[in-house]
């Protein structure tokens, strides 16, 4: 598994961690980042404008995770 696709919130069954469950810490980042975002700009106008931003938070979740590994 890599580093990106382990969950920022893994569930657990019979008391052990299966690795399935649970967002990628990836995503977590990401929607941390977009969080960010509308409370400074508010909400969109178009769907448009959330898909150009949101190859932006992913960029951002990903230099995170890289930042995260070293």
């Amino acid at each position: 598994m890599k580093e990106t696709d382990k969950p920022a919130f893994p569930a657990q069954r019979n008391w052990v961690y299966d690795g399935t469950a649970g967002m990628t810490l990836r995503d977590y980042f990401a929607a941390k980042a977009m969080q960010g975002s509308i409370a400074h700009k508010g909400f969109y106008a178009s769907r448009q404008d959330y898909l150009v931003d949101a190859d932006k938070f992913y960029a951002m979740a990903d230099a995170m995770m890289e930042k995260r590994l070293k």
